[in-house]
Order: C-alpha cells, then structure tokens, then sequence
C-alpha cells in the first residue's frame, strides 16, 4: 500500500459545554460541567434522573427551516459540526476536487426522537399519519448522505454504528481512505442525539447508567465513588487531508494522524473483557501503526466513562501496553465534564485530543476524590495542565466490545519538507 500522510484542517463540535470548538475548548480547560437535569423530558419515573444537553443549539444558524423540519436531531448536529469544520479548514473559501472529497459520519442510533415520535403517532392516528420523510430522518447513514449532498462532495460515503467508538472508527476509516490516496479530503466524525426517554431508559435499564442526582459529581471517572456514566448528546466532525494536498493550498494544519487499532473484545455485549485484552490490543496496534516507542506517548485521553469495570479495565490495559511509562503518562477523561455522548464520543473526544496536541494543554478530569487502587495512574484532576510531548492517544471503546485508537502527533515546520 502506498501510504500518503494525513493532517487535521478544520474542526466543528456541537457539545454539551458549547457550540463551536473556541466554546468548546475554553469549557474544557475551565472544567465546566455539562451535566444537569433532563429537560428534554419527564425523567421523574427513571432510575437516572441527569443527562450532558446540548444548551446552546439552534439549528436556524446553520439549516433553513424547511430543511431542519425534515431532519432529526442528530443530522441538525451533524450538518451544523460540519459547517463549523469546513469554514474552519478554509474549504469553502478554494476549490478543490469534489469528486476526491468524501464523508464518513456514523451515528448509534441515529434518529432516535423521531423513531419514538413516529411509533407514538402510529399508534394513535394510524399509518396515513406518518411524515413522509421518516425514513430520512431516522436512518443512521443520513447525517453523513445530507452533509455530503449540501457540499457536493463525490467520494467515498460511508456511516459506521459500532456503538461508542464509531466517531473513532470514522475517523480511523477516513485516515485508512486518505492513506491509500483513495481521496485527498475526508470529513469525518460522529453525531448523537439520544436523550429521548425510550433510549435513555433503555439505558438505564442496563444499570450502567449512574443514579447519583448530584449533578456537580455524578460523572467521576476513575473514582473509587463512580457508579456509572451520565448520557450526553452532540457531535464532532474534523476535516482531514493528505499532507500535499494541505499544503499545496496552504491550510493551517493542527495536527498529524499517525496510527489507528481498532480490535473487538468478542465478549460480552456490554461488558468490557475484565482483563482488558480487546484495549490492550487497540493501543498495541495504533502504535505499531504509528511506528513509534511507546514512550513518545505523552498524554492519553482515555474512555474513562465513569463505569466501575471499564475505568478499571482501561487503567489496567494501559499499564499493560505501556509498562513503567504508564505511571508517568498524563491521562484525562473529558466525560467528566460533558457527560457520555455515545457514538459522538469518540469524534468530540478526538478533536479534545488534537487541541491538546495544537495548545500543548491538557483538559482535566473533574470530580475526582477518591483515588481507587484499581486506577492507579495520574489522570489530570487538579485543572488544566501544560505538557510538551511528542504523540498522544485517544482510546475509545463501545458496547458490544470494539475498541478504537487514534495517535496523533505535532506537527511543525521541520515537518512540511519531510
């Protein structure tokens, strides 16, 4: 395989703690919390009672009315993130090949308010009730169809649904795409907007849901006090380019992708492998991906969903994988923060990891008191840390056991000529 480089351009993120990566951004190194009582329904009668909203959303900014009126939420998130990210990379300010451009979004459940709407309709009023446009609104590959459709973009078209790692999988497919020169630009990324009482409730009846009512702590990654992660909603798109490609048109560049793992723990439905074989394996493989020591590995930002097995299981794959380096890595989990945002996880988390790598800060881990033995490592909880490093790496694991990992790198001026 011919193997070309592949760059960050352009970011976009509609999350919890802010529209837009600048709001973003700031929201994380600040450690504000998204997390609050559900208000996109009664919640009363449910075993959780908190969820990480979108506060700050309105669709009109970014999608004519008409055109939001036939899309579900999650495609509103996805073609807004994506706007944020093309304007961001300066594409829609050049031309460029549309025929070498692709999409790939993935979602989880895709529209899922609309799927528990439409049933409630059917139900009612009977099937000449339902909207026409049900169907695009509902299915997952939608919001990656819509995006590529508003830009013109002709080539590769994908939308990936591997549960809580699908963004990194999005991401991980695109630099796969772009490495084989398949195409010179990818948009990339993940969108969800679950917090519907059906799905939540689902949720909350695999008890992996935490039930603290507090929402000052209820998201606690790696605490010996978590009890469980908090459902948020939102979604990530980056741009991504070849090397030449970017700098033949002069693009400012964040970052470089140097390695994807993607592994499955063959397991357990939604349980990680308590010994973290599926993890380990993701990590080992992104790094022999990415060609480098493990010890060029300066900061993780991990899964860490606020769950007692994965917070364990992921510390311990970590150990495993980078040995006596692991207790001098900086780690964090932005979930602390904005809450579990389900397939749009691993794509928010992502663009996390590439302004760490842009700013050379590092977000911190709110809520953490209790340090428990099984989580012994150094997880960035007293504010928002500065670090000088080589690589970093973003870990993301998702029910059903697939497991995904992206290392990126810095890149700089020695670099363009290389």
């Amino acid at each position: 395989m011919s193997e070309h480089r592949v760059v960050i351009t352009g970011l976009g993120a509609v999350t919890p703690i802010g529209t837009g990566v600048k709001k973003f951004w700031e929201g994380l190194i600040t450690g504000r919390n998204g997390i609050a009582k559900v208000t996109h329904f009664d919640a009363a009668d449910f075993r959780s009672k908190l969820a990480a909203e979108v506060k700050d959303f309105r669709a009109g900014e970014w999608i004519d009315k008409k055109s939001a009126r036939r899309m579900d939420r999650f495609a509103q998130f996805a073609i807004a993130a994506s706007a944020m990210a093309v304007e961001d990379s300066g594409l829609d300010s050049c031309s460029f090949d549309k025929t070498r451009a692709g999409v790939i979004i993935g979602s989880g459940i895709g529209g899922s308010q609309t799927i528990e709407d439409s049933h409630s309709r059917l139900d009612k009023k009977g099937p000449k009730s339902l909207d026409p446009f049900l169907v695009s609104k509902l299915l997952v590959n939608m919001a990656a169809c819509m995006v590529s459709i508003k830009y013109g973009l002709k080539g590769p078209l994908s939308a990936p649904s591997v549960a809580c790692s699908t963004g990194s999988n999005a991401i991980g497919d695109a630099f796969r795409i772009l490495q084989r020169r398949d195409a010179d630009i990818m948009l990339a990324g993940s969108s969800e907007a679950c917090v519907t009482p059906l799905a939540y409730g689902g949720f909350c009846a695999t008890r992996s849901m935490s039930q603290n009512n507090c929402a000052a702590n209820a998201s606690r990654p790696f605490d010996k006090n978590r009890d469980g992660f908090v459902m948020g909603e939102g979604a990530g798109i980056v741009v991504l380019e070849r090397l030449k490609h970017a700098l033949k048109r002069g693009a400012r560049i964040y970052a470089e992708i140097i390695g994807y793992g993607n592994t499955a723990d063959a397991y357990h439905l939604t349980a990680p492998d308590p010994q973290g074989d599926g993890m380990t394996r993701v990590m080992q493989a992104a790094l022999k991906d990415a060609c480098i020591d493990p010890q060029k590995i300066g900061y993780i930002n991990a899964h860490g969903t606020s769950t007692v097995l994965n917070d364990k299981s992921e510390s311990a794959a970590i150990i495993k994988v980078f040995g006596k380096h692991a207790y001098a890595l900086k780690i964090s989990s932005i979930k602390s923060m904005i809450g579990h945002l389900m397939a749009a996880s691993g794509a928010v988390e992502f663009i996390s990891t590439v302004m760490s790598v842009y700013t050379g800060k590092l977000p911190p881990t709110i809520n953490y008191k209790d340090p428990d033995p099984d989580c012994p490592l150094d997880y960035v909880t007293n504010g928002v840390e500065s670090l000088d490093f080589y690589a970093t790496m973003s870990n993301s694991f998702g029910f059903g056991g697939g497991n995904a990992c992206l290392v990126i790198k810095k890149f700089g001026t020695a670099d363009e000529n290389s």
